[in-house]
């Protein structure tokens, strides 16, 4: 048979095109016009910054007011803005405890989440164990068994524990030692905190 002479039929080239043409129609024809789009979509979130803003936070019962940039996180922002100091920073990633407080009563890493965030929340430190020259009965039991060295995560400690003990008041060792799973003490206190732990449980260790 000649190249040039005709074959019978679509030939692939033809086929392709047709198909593609049609594929196109149909979808077009899917299409909503804008009349049937539907509602609008939602307001997007408001956004902050670059700037500083103006942020209430509410730390220990106490209303307090300052201006931050949108990034400072809530541990800075009580640190450097607030003056509240109990919390330190350690790893400043989230791994060691040091910047444990309670936010509505719920153990977080202040170093991991936006001072933003917790406006209108509760936020407790460890200041909020101590009233006058009274010490709560967690940082009691830390200094009548001398759970505490250099200091550093001593207040994430205190606060998780009384995070776990307000929780369930009649927590085992067992139990307070997992809600402290978050904190790490790098001077080795676990057995003086355990001592502490158990007259907290009111418990003997063997």
């Amino acid at each position: 048979m000649h190249e040039n002479q005709e074959k019978p039929g679509l030939s692939r080239r033809q086929f392709l095109k047709g198909s593609g043409a049609a594929a196109a129609a149909t979808a077009l024809a899917t299409v909503p016009s804008t009349a049937d789009a539907g509602p609008p979509a939602a307001e997007a979130s408001p956004t902050h910054g670059p700037g500083p803003v103006r942020i209430n936070l509410t730390v220990n019962g106490r209303k307090m007011t300052t201006n931050v940039e949108p990034r400072v996180t809530l541990l800075d922002a009580l640190r450097n803005y607030l003056d509240v100091t109990g919390c330190k920073r350690v790893c400043d990633r989230g791994s060691c405890g040091a910047c444990t407080v309670m936010l509505d009563n719920k153990v977080v890493y202040s170093c991991s989440m936006l001072a933003l965030e917790a406006q209108g929340k509760q936020i407790r430190t460890a200041e909020s164990l101590v009233t006058g020259d009274k010490l709560d009965a967690v940082p009691a039991a830390f200094v009548q068994f001398d759970a505490q060295q250099c200091g550093f995560c001593t207040p994430g400690f205190v606060v998780a524990m009384k995070s776990v003990l307000e929780t369930n008041p009649k927590a085992t060792p067992a139990e307070v030692e997992a809600g402290l799973a978050g904190n790490i003490c790098r001077c080795g206190t676990y057995e003086q905190m355990r001592d502490a732990i158990a007259a907290l449980c009111n418990t003997r260790r063997d």
